[in-house]
């Protein structure tokens, strides 16, 4: 229907892809925009799949009608700030917690964001267009070109793989097991791959199929299926029998206290929070605990210069065991230049801090503001509390604690980077993540951020503890399954067991994104050579 009345100049008797290939100036932007939003219902935590099919056979066929790179780099930015604008809406939601001093950057943050974001697509699209591929030679050269623009995304400018396009599948512990081998762009490949495919067969469009070289709506329906009833037994193989194995004598307690991001940092509520924490911390089944553990900054003060505070928090401490929290850790009086770090401490029993990990990857704008002198001059301003900017950490660690497994330590979303969520070396039993989701409201947001870390879990074999100040704390096993969660804008605690690692290295865990990238590089080899045939 959309085609339809978008289509309004093509002729009754077109196919529908000559229908979009007749489409001109803005009914073709606006058509790509319109697909774009379509892929992005797919997303967690909707998971409209079947849309990804209208959205890339469409995008595809816009591609290949448009006369030059520079009209296909159009098509694929405005498919993209579609796709970005509905995937990410909830940034401005962040931005009314102030309301007073940022509300006026939210038209700003949420196009000016996704219309960066959008560059990914656009260059994907180019990709395809100077291809000069054809049939089902141009769709695996789409693919491949998603990919790889999915992976640029996840490194230039400190990276935000954000929503890649595998984590549609994070409704089903199954079909998420092959990023175990591949990884979440591996399963980002297949997935574009399978939904661009139906190009090739719908209608007739030139390049695209062919009298010679076209397959059958059916012939195509049938590639789709198998491919995704191989996919998914894969996972239910890999599932069969997995039970969930436990890490003996080692019990925690995972704290969500639902403190609302406007209430968190007042001066005259912080005793009340920090007091809210001891709560229920200390709630009946505390003397079973043997780990509390508290979410991102929520000792809302530096701990490393109050020593009285850290003492008053060892209420909350386990006998022979640890409270982990996030805490901002500043520099100590009279050093200069003065810093600021977003941490994690582990206090024991006598209220020392036994490790302290410095969180690496910050979020521009969020934590610090980027070309601070140009911007700070036009009213712009880091939306967290604070004159000072935080400081980057020295990168991933490992910390080891006595009576527990290794663990790496990931802060907010320092868990959506897939392969980068381990530090070199000693490899951890278990991976942390603490976070404040809280400043997404009741929003896609927080449903997001746990299907990324989710496939962190099943990409490293690894399970993930998540404690959040709300949205959505969660104890996942080393297959991706969630044990026990809290969910979004829910006061309590999680009491669950520490579920172990797989016993050995998967494939993805050893070789990172390699099998990925080689499945997307022979794509593309084959898409030339049968592409050009056509």
């Amino acid at each position: 229907m959309v085609f339809a009345r978008l289509a309004g100049g093509a002729t009754p008797s077109m196919s529908l892809a000559g229908r979009v290939a007749a489409l001109t100036g803005i009914r073709r932007y606006g058509l790509a925009f319109l697909l774009g939003m379509a892929a992005a219902a797919a997303l967690p935590p909707i998971y409209a799949v079947p849309l990804l099919l209208p959205a890339f056979v469409g995008l595809l066929w816009l591609i290949q009608a448009s006369p030059n790179w520079r009209a296909s780099a159009w098509i694929g930015w405005w498919f993209g700030l579609g796709h970005f604008a509905v995937g990410t809406y909830w940034i401005s939601i962040s931005l009314l917690v102030d309301a007073a001093r940022f509300a006026w950057l939210i038209p700003f943050a949420v196009f000016g964001i996704s219309g960066y974001l959008a560059l990914y697509p656009a260059l994907a699209a180019v990709a395809t267009h100077v291809s000069r591929t054809r049939g089902v030679g141009r769709v695996l050269v789409f693919a491949a070109a998603w990919f790889a623009a999915e992976w640029l995304r996840g490194v230039a400018l400190t990276g935000f793989p954000w929503n890649l396009m595998g984590t549609v599948w994070a409704f089903s512990d199954g079909m998420i097991q092959i990023t175990s081998v591949i990884g979440v762009l591996g399963l980002g490949f297949v997935t574009v791959l399978l939904a661009a495919l139906p190009a090739v067969s719908l209608g007739r469009l030139d390049g695209i199929g062919s009298n010679r070289a076209r397959p059958r709506g059916w012939q195509v329906c049938v590639v789709i299926c198998a491919a995704l009833a191989g996919l998914w037994g894969f996972g239910a193989v890999r599932l069969a029998g997995a039970e969930t194995v436990t890490v003996p004598d080692i019990r925690l307690r995972i704290v969500q206290p639902n403190i609302a991001q406007k209430n968190k940092w007042r001066p005259d509520l912080m005793e009340r929070n920090f007091a809210h924490h001891l709560r229920l911390s200390t709630a009946p089944g505390f003397e079973r605990t043997t780990l509390v553990i508290w979410p991102e900054a929520a000792a809302t003060f530096p701990l490393a210069t109050r020593p009285a505070r850290r003492a008053a928090m060892t209420i909350a401490v386990p006998k022979g065991g640890y409270l982990i929290t996030g805490a901002p850790r500043t520099t100590m009086a009279g050093v200069s230049p003065p810093q600021l770090w977003n941490s994690v401490y582990a206090i024991d029993e006598a209220g020392e801090a036994a490790a302290i990990y410095d969180k690496h990857h910050l979020v521009p704008f969020g934590e610090y503001l980027p070309l601070r002198d140009i911007l700070k001059s036009a009213g712009i301003d880091k939306i967290a509390p604070g004159a000072l900017d935080f400081s980057p950490g020295p990168g991933l660690a490992t910390l080891g604690l006595p009576g527990l497994p290794r663990l790496s330590p990931l802060i907010c979303y320092e868990v959506i980077f897939p392969s980068r969520v381990i530090a070199p070396g000693a490899r951890p039993g278990w991976l942390l993540n603490v976070t404040n989701d809280a400043w997404f409201g009741r929003s896609s947001g927080p449903y997001q951020h746990l299907a990324s870390a989710r496939i962190r879990a099943v990409e490293e074999g690894l399970p993930l503890v998540r404690a959040a100040n709300t949205g959505i704390s969660a104890v996942v096993d080393s297959h991706g399954r969630v044990t026990a969660r809290l969910g979004l804008n829910e006061e309590g605690v999680i009491d669950a067991a520490l579920p172990a690692a797989v016993p050995t290295l998967t494939l993805f865990a050893r070789y990172g994104n390699w099998i990925a990238l080689l499945i997307a590089g022979a794509g593309v080899l084959i898409g030339l050579w049968v592409g050009r045939r056509v």
